[in-house]
């Protein structure tokens, strides 16, 4: 069976825009685990939240990476 396709590549400390905000305002996530399911923190209050893969590639509008040089 061949393997599931994904449109974004998550990392860790990738911060993700997302479509709806949250109650707190933000718009942004920070990745703290990635996989099946992602943890990630808000940006603005700090509120932990699992989201499972799919849901997330389908709510994400934008991935801001670190270039490391």
């Amino acid at each position: 069976m061949p393997g599931k396709f994904f449109l974004y590549k998550y990392e860790v400390g990738d911060v993700v825009k997302m479509k709806k905000k949250h109650p707190c305002g933000s718009f942004e996530w920070t990745l703290t685990r990635v996989g099946a399911e992602c943890k990630m923190t808000c940006n603005k209050c700090g509120r932990l939240a699992v989201m499972d893969r799919p849901t997330l590639e389908k709510s994400t509008v934008e991935v801001k990476r670190e270039e490391s040089n």
